[in-house]
Parts: structure tokens; sequence; C-alpha cells
């Protein structure tokens, strides 16, 4: 990771080298956190911080779901946001909020420990920096809904991602599959599924899966150019019979599958919907789409 130069800190800029955390936070030891990954983007009125609102609104929510205050509104967390892009320059880059317990007492209860808020970025290119991906279904399960609040973006509800990472090394697929505990499947180690089947979009529905923001700008897109979008349960049959299939989210974008299993999905080319969805959200991310351009916020 390459550092920038600093990072903001419970309201208070602080060089990057500084910016430290007590070995007994109490989230280091428990997965109490809540997180966002933000990326922004170059465009030709300077840097563009891509669907901040929505962003910050469920890092509120997230926070909210653990009891965690965070001291800030909606409007002082993303005016910081932009500061921090502004402070560290990059035209483009990805930006980590993170919210968590820190430092007091230990004990699976987090209550009266202190809320700790922090703001970093950093450049960061392509998360999954393939044409197209292999994937494989996991071993493991995606977290049930039974188990935790299955909308909220929690620190703790990645341990599966990083179990699939230790699964899949030494292999040559690229990214893990998860399914459902109704044998579903649910999302990638971190990423929305969407399959596409006669120009069609489908993707699983909400209940066992983190609501992506990627997930819904792709299914405004698709339906703003006329495509159709079903959110329903998808088992692994339907997925290898699809005619395209794709990743989304914050840190890979849209990304095409080639292969589940290495079962070829398709022709094993990038299909005709998919590229333009791709396309189209390169388009709207560096503000070259007018249509989208809400979701942008120029720095």
């Amino acid at each position: 990771m390459q550092k920038t130069e600093t990072i903001w800190h419970n309201g208070v800029l602080k060089p990057w080298e500084e910016n430290t955390t007590h070995v007994l936070t109490h989230t280091l030891h428990y997965g109490g956190g809540a997180f966002e990954g933000i990326r922004f983007y170059k465009t030709d009125k300077g840097p563009a911080i891509f669907q901040l609102e929505a962003h910050v609104q469920r890092l509120i929510y997230s926070s909210d779901v653990l009891g965690m205050k965070l001291g800030f509104s909606q409007g002082e967390i993303s005016d910081a946001i932009v500061e921090m892009v502004k402070a560290n320059g990059l035209e483009a880059g990805y930006i980590r909020p993170i919210s968590y317990f820190g430092y007091k007492e230990l004990g699976v209860s987090a209550k009266g420990n202190p809320v700790e808020l922090v703001i970093a970025n950093w450049p960061w290119g392509k998360y999954l920096p393939h044409d197209m991906v292999d994937i494989k279904v996991s071993k493991y399960k995606r977290i049930s809904p039974e188990t935790t609040v299955i909308d909220a973006k929690i620190c703790g509800h990645y341990i599966g991602g990083i179990l699939s990472a230790i699964e899949l090394d030494g292999t040559h697929y690229h990214e893990a599959l998860f399914m459902d505990h109704d044998g579903n499947i649910a999302e990638g180690a971190g990423e929305n599924f969407f399959i596409v089947k006669d120009k069609t979009l489908y993707t699983p529905s909400l209940g066992h899966i983190l609501p992506g923001i990627t997930r819904a700008t792709i299914i405004e897109i698709a339906q703003h150019y006329g495509y159709k979008v079903v959110e329903q349960k998808i088992t692994l049959e339907q997925a290898l019979e699809a005619d395209e299939a794709f990743f989304t989210g914050t840190a890979v974008e849209v990304t095409p599958i080639k292969s589940i299993n290495d079962e070829v999905i398709g022709k094993g080319v990038v299909g005709e919907v998919t590229e333009f969805i791709k396309q189209t959200y390169d388009d709207v991310v560096h503000g070259r789409n007018e249509d989208f351009i809400k979701y942008l916020t120029f720095v």
C-alpha cells in the first residue's frame, strides 16, 4: 500500500506514521467495527468521489447496528472525506472510513469503550487486474442473516473472505463465490454477483447479501438503458447456464467472469451486455455520462 501524507482521525488530520491505536483496542479483539470502501476518480473537472452520500449513510447505519455513536453528522463525515482527498492531493484513489471501539475495557460487550472514526485514502488500481476472472465456489458459506445484521458492513463479516483467500492460495482461481445457507448463490468474497440470460440481468435478492452500492448503481444503469433486471434466488446451475456473468463492487467495479468451478460461462468472452454495463459504469464514474452525474462529488 502506498502511503499518503495524512489521515483524518476524530476530526484531526494527522501524519500517516503517527496515526496509531492501542494493541488492546476493543475492535482488534472482537471485530466490532464498521467500514466503507469508496473510490474517487480523475475527471475533466478534477477528482470526483463516487456515491459519497450513500457510503456515508451506510457507515452510519452499520455503526448504529453495533451501538456506536460516531459523534459526527452525515454532512460532517462527508466534508471530512472531501477534506482528506484535498489534503493528500491525489487525482484518483481509494478512501477507507472506519469506525471502531477503542481502548478502555476488554470483554465482549463494548459498552463504555470510546468510539473512534478514521478516514484514510491512498492510490489504488484494479482490485482484480484481469480482463475476465475464473472463480470457485468456496467451501465456506455466506454468513447467515439469522446470525448477524446482514445488510451492515461490519468488519467481522469479512472473516469468510479471508478464509476463502487462503482456500484459493496457490490455485489458478482469482476469487471465491459464496453460497447462502439455502444453497443458492449469495455473493463473492467482497463483490455482488450478476448473470445475464437472453439479455436480462439477474442478481441474488436481498436478505443473504450485502446490498452493495455499486450493485444498486448497476441495476439503475441497466434499467435506465432499457434492460430488464430481476432480483431473485439464483442456483449454481442457473449461473452455469447463463450467457454472461460479472462481479460488481467499489473495488472490482464491473469485472467479467469467465468460469465458475472451471465451467466456462457462455462463450468465455466478455459478453455484449456486460461490456455495455462495464463501459457505461466507467463513463459514469469518470464524469463522462451526464445521466448519472448526480452520483459524483467533485473535489
